[in-house]
């Protein structure tokens, strides 16, 4: 038996197409409720990595046969000791040692380019949720990983919200916000939002929960944001914004966002939140992600599943959630490996 690792990029469509085949098995084997592994999502990661971010590939071969790849991520503008990491193995090729391999040639680069620690997220099966493998948790501790943030993804089936609770949640909000009004966008930033927007999303790496990860605040700016959309939009994500204005300021203080891949037009991500310290209080997070929900499925009627993911220590975020109708699915762990 012999494992292989080469490292590929955009240039190598037969690398690609290998590694395609293997997210889409690894994908039905192990999250058959998520969209489908996206094509056109990875042709973007491949040819439009995120700025500020190198970002390696790798793929292993059993005799031959394609069996596994990584996507090593290594921040160039912050967290430059740190890097993340996504490993999978094809399910017809587990326990053969392709994991093992892949991670020693992971923690080779990652010596290589100076980094002291990497992240890498795993599933696990919530009590009464739907099953999900253990062998994910079990690889990443016996490679010595820690856990170090526990997560919850909650969906929402949108033909299941209360419209007239959700009405009520809405009048309570907008009644707590005096002196801001909302505004919302689809797609690009708008020009005159952009540096508030880089502000925001810049506090989320301070103000999220991020247990026992050592990781430093980002360094967002407008450059970066823009860089970001490109990025986002090369992958195919259709993006819905509300947020929130502070009249006496003019600035932008809350910002919410949901997006839709271009494989599954029956499927949204929620992802940030947040709303500017200064600022709590108002129920603007709640208000922002009420009516950027009823935006998306005004524009996106086909969405039937929306997918969140909060630190399980987020009570604040969480309860919002749950006034919407977000429900637990399964269990998230980032694993740290520190070299």
């Amino acid at each position: 038996m012999s494992i292989t690792i080469a490292p590929f990029d955009a240039a190598d469509p037969a690398a690609i197409d290998e590694a395609y085949r293997i997210g889409v098995a690894a994908r039905d084997a192990d999250e058959p409720d998520f969209p489908p592994f996206c094509r056109r999502r990875l042709d973007g990661m491949l040819r439009h990595p995120m700025p500020g971010t190198v970002t390696l590939w790798a793929l292993a071969r059993l005799d031959g046969v394609p069996a596994g790849l990584f996507t090593l991520d290594l921040p160039q503008l912050d967290n430059t000791e740190n890097a993340t990491v996504e490993l999978i193995v094809h399910p017809d090729q587990r326990r053969r040692g392709v994991g093992r391999a892949l991670h020693e040639h992971c923690v080779r680069l990652l010596r290589e380019q100076g980094r002291k620690r990497v992240v890498g997220m795993a599933v696990s099966a919530l009590p009464g949720g739907p099953a999900r493998p253990t062998a994910g948790a079990a690889f990443a501790a016996a490679m010595g990983a820690q856990p170090a943030l526990a997560e919850v993804r909650r969906r929402l089936d949108p033909a299941t919200v209360d419209q007239t609770a959700l009405d009520e949640l809405l009048a309570e909000a907008r009644a707590r916000a005096a002196g801001y009004r909302t505004v919302r966008w689809h797609g690009r930033i708008p020009e005159e939002y952009v540096a508030d927007i880089a502000y925001l999303d810049g506090r989320l790496s301070t103000d999220a929960p991020m247990g026992d990860l050592t990781w430093e605040a980002e360094k967002v700016d407008a450059e970066r944001i823009r860089g970001t959309e490109r990025a986002l939009a090369a992958r195919g994500r259709r993006q819905y914004h509300v947020a929130a204005r502070h009249e006496a300021s003019g600035r932008l203080v809350a910002w919410t966002l949901l997006d839709v891949g271009p494989s599954a037009d029956w499927h949204a991500y929620q992802q940030i939140t947040i709303v500017d310290p200064d600022h709590r209080g108002h129920r603007l997070g709640l208000l922002t992600k009420i009516e950027n929900l009823r935006y998306l499925l005004a524009e996106e009627p086909a969405v039937r599943a929306i997918d969140t993911f909060n630190a399980a220590s987020n009570t604040h975020m969480i309860t919002i959630n749950e006034q919407l109708g977000f429900r637990p699915v399964d269990g998230w762990t980032d694993w740290q490996f520190t070299l």
